[in-house]
């Protein structure tokens, strides 16, 4: 959001900064990375990637505009919703949203892409950079069609950079453990939070919207 970026000017001697010599810094603080870690990068999808994707409902895609202000943004769908086109290329359908265009109108600008795909119950992910682009060819998104409604546009992805990332971070938040998940009473509804954070709307208006669109806008 506007105005909630640090300014390098409040950085500490502690801090470590874009100005501290283009990563050695970094590199000091956290040494060399494994052999395994290097050598594990692909550049093409092999058949443990393909069948991760085919597996995986969730995927978050981060991008970034000219200025480097970054977005991060989750898609979802059926699993197998990411198309692997050929071993360099997957095609993500962009479902109906909130319209903000977030991710497309950045990746119009400035191409950069980061995915990282989820599969429910597996501790390991997997991450996939690369390049871009943007289509609305129909030969190409009618295929993705759901329930006879085709997406407006794809994501077309010239893959990278390729690997499977180690679960540690899905282990310690214990993310899929049914016993660790919230109850839906134990936190606001959508509908709640919208009415208390915009103001000019009922909580019952605000939960009415958020229903009809889960029920008419998924695709």
């Amino acid at each position: 959001m506007p105005g909630s970026r640090h300014s390098d000017e409040a950085l500490t001697e502690n801090d470590v900064g874009p100005d501290r010599e283009s990563g050695t810094a970094a590199r000091e603080l956290y040494g060399a990375p494994s052999e395994r870690s290097l050598k594990k990068q692909l550049t093409r999808f092999d058949k443990h990637c393909r069948a991760f994707i085919a597996r995986s409902p969730f995927l978050v895609i981060a991008s970034s505009d000219p200025s480097g202000r970054c977005d991060a943004s989750p898609k979802g769908d059926a699993p197998g919703f990411v198309q692997v086109l050929d071993d360099e290329t997957l095609l993500i359908p962009d479902r109906l949203g909130n319209n903000r265009v977030d991710t497309i109108g950045n990746l119009l600008v400035r191409p950069g892409v980061g995915l990282i795909f989820f599969v429910p119950g597996i501790n390991e992910t997997l991450r996939v950079n690369g390049r871009a682009r943007v289509t609305t060819d129909p030969a190409v998104l009618e295929p993705l069609a759901v329930n006879g409604k085709v997406p407006r546009s794809g994501i077309l992805v010239a893959a990278e950079e390729i690997y499977f990332h180690c679960g540690k971070a899905l282990i310690r938040s214990d993310l899929w453990n049914p016993k660790k998940h919230l109850r839906r009473s134990e936190f606001p509804s959508l509908g709640r939070i919208l009415a208390d954070q915009i103001g000019g709307i009922s909580v019952e208006e605000a939960e009415r919207q958020t229903v009809e669109s889960y029920k008419t806008r998924l695709y």
